[in-house]
């Protein structure tokens, strides 16, 4: 009964997880659809906010409104006339007390992560955490900056290293570079590796067959 049990959870239990990532995405959107229509509600007069609250019964139509505004946004923040209005509006929230904290930690993340120039997740590597001799999988995310990076003595990387079987919690490190190995497997399979806890691990890719871990310094060897 027990091997049947496991066998029909592992058959489960993936589909049933992705149906819950889509069930709160959904729900997600369909919140934004909402909050936007009772503000429109509120400008429209009475007698049109009748017609507008049937929009929410309809199955799906928070999506698509959501993703097209999304389509829209992007065209008109791509062209010259929309990026000045990106800086005005980025001006204007910089200047509201406790929104320009948030807005602004929010917008360079979102930035590193998203650009397509940025640099973050761009790059897996091996780094000894917790401790020397124990290695584990780490995404670079840039290089140190400011007051910190003048701190440090050579040049150093940003990691982050995440947790397992959940990644989106982990672990900030600034480690020479030196110090960690590059991979050859691309970042969604170095993830693949990271949630199953090394039980699906990636093929061994041409570039990487070259590459070793770097020998810690023993000082009982004679040079």
């Amino acid at each position: 009964m027990k091997k049947y049990l496991i066998a029909g959870l592992l058959t489960w239990l993936p589909l049933a997880i992705t149906v819950w990532v889509l069930l709160w995405v959904l729900g997600l959107m369909n919140g934004m659809f909402g909050t936007v229509l009772s503000v429109t509600q509120a400008v429209f007069p009475a007698s049109a906010r009748e017609g507008l609250e049937q929009l929410r019964t309809i199955p799906g139509l928070g999506v698509l409104v959501m993703v097209v505004a999304m389509l829209l946004t992007g065209v008109f923040v791509t062209n010259i006339f929309g990026q000045w209005w990106v800086r005005q509006w980025d001006t204007l929230l910089t200047r509201i007390p406790i929104v320009k904290s948030i807005y602004s930690s929010v917008k360079q993340v979102s930035d590193t992560l998203f650009s397509s120039s940025g640099n973050a997740f761009r790059e897996a590597v091996l780094v000894q955490y917790p401790r020397q001799g124990s290695w584990t999988i780490a995404f670079v995310t840039g290089k140190p900056g400011g007051e910190v990076a003048a701190k440090l003595p050579g040049e150093h990387v940003s990691l982050y290293v995440p947790t397992t079987p959940n990644p989106t919690s982990g672990f900030f490190l600034m480690v020479a570079r030196d110090q960690v190995t590059p991979l050859g497997m691309s970042v969604d399979e170095a993830l693949k590796y990271i949630i199953s806890m090394g039980v699906v691990a990636p093929p061994a890719s041409a570039s990487a067959s070259g590459t070793s871990l770097p020998e810690e310094a023993d000082p009982n060897r004679r040079g």
